[in-house]
């Protein structure tokens, strides 16, 4: 891919030995928007889905490490797509419902590891995101959260993604509040595996994930793939739930409404 494009990836070559082939990697999948935070657009999605089953089909590909380029992990939806969405185009709304649905489960159909490199800011769906790996490293000044009903837009998916992790209590805190924890806070809730300073963190993921490179890759996959089996129907019911409230809400109009309020600078 080029550098204009909205999503990066780089191979970085990982220790072989005889019994190995040559060529193995860890692909760093960057999100590549960073004058807007590497808040995504359905265009920058379907990139991200094409190189996360490019990784997954390569044999070669032993890793993958998922990252933003600039200040930004991603801070989620690009409110100016969305807030364009017409009231009463349910269509539109079940249809953006289901881009994530081909996001989420192109990261989740991975039988290789996934680290996240939590760089920056990790909101909304970014921070959703960001919980689908296996292990996130950030630091301390990172921002991590759920800011969604700030703008009028319903978390749904975002309690599949969170309550696992954090318990009803704090993802109903999460929610419904929008509020962004840093690094330590993070940390402590188990939103982050590790966190190390700020200009060290691509490095220890390439490291973490070069050192679950070298795991027995069967052993890694059938794991993982309990590991699906435990939240896949969860995660089915959140989507189906999602495409029908959100068509709810976007027929109301306050959607649009407070992301045009977000837009102007007027935010809560």
């Amino acid at each position: 891919m080029s550098a204009s494009s909205t999503v990066l990836v780089t191979h970085h070559s990982i220790p072989t030995d005889d019994t190995a082939p040559d060529g193995r990697h860890i692909a760093e999948v960057a999100l590549n928007r960073p004058e807007k935070l590497n808040a995504w657009t359905a265009g920058m999605r379907a990139e991200l889905v094409a190189a996360l089953t490019a990784a997954g089909a390569d044999d070669r590909c032993r890793a993958v490490v998922l990252t933003g380029t600039g200040r930004a992990f991603c801070a989620g939806q690009d409110l100016a797509e969305t807030a364009a969405i017409d009231a009463g185009d349910h269509a539109a709304a079940e249809a953006w419902i289901d881009d994530f649905g081909r996001l989420f489960r192109a990261v989740r159909a991975l039988d290789k590891p996934v680290v996240a490199a939590v760089n920056g800011v990790a909101a909304g769906s970014g921070f959703q995101f960001a919980l689908l790996a296996d292990l996130r490293i950030g630091h301390p000044g990172v921002r991590m959260g759920q800011p969604e009903v700030l703008s009028g837009i319903p978390s749904i998916t975002g309690i599949w993604a969170m309550r696992s992790i954090l318990g009803r209590a704090k993802t109903a805190e999460f929610a419904l509040t929008g509020r962004l924890v840093h690094g330590a806070e993070a940390l402590r809730l188990g939103l982050l595996n590790r966190l190390v300073d700020e200009d060290r963190v691509a490095a220890e993921a390439l490291v973490e994930a070069s050192r679950l490179a070298q795991l027995p890759p069967g052993a890694v996959a059938l794991t993982k793939g309990r590991l699906r089996e435990l939240d896949d129907a969860g995660l089915d019911e959140a989507i189906e739930a999602a495409k029908k409230v959100h068509v709810a809400a976007y027929a109301t109009g306050e959607p649009q409404r407070e992301m045009a309020r977000f837009l102007s600078g007027h935010r809560r």
